[in-house]
């Protein structure tokens, strides 16, 4: 079962501070997101500060702007992603 995300804060530089529901917690650097296609919108004073807790526990911006708390998780912990079944 992947951990829920709990809390989370937009931080300067792209950076997330993030708490699992596991005890996991900490920031995450996503500035490499940060100009690309519809994360353009972090561009804009103040928007990626404004980041919430969405109603799926993901990171909610707009409808069109999230990151899904899985991916997330993994950037915390550094754990590499489980292989696909083909």
């Amino acid at each position: 079962m992947v951990p829920r995300l709990k809390h989370i804060e937009g931080r300067p530089g792209f950076h997330l501070w993030l708490e699992f529901d596991d005890g996991q917690s900490g920031l995450v650097d996503v500035s490499d997101l940060a100009g690309q296609g519809l994360f353009a919108l972090w561009n804009q004073p103040g928007a990626f500060a404004r980041v919430r807790l969405g109603e799926f526990g993901q990171a909610h911006w707009t409808d069109d702007v999230e990151l899904c708390p899985d991916a997330l998780h993994l950037r915390l912990t550094g754990a590499p992603a489980p292989a696909l079944r083909a």
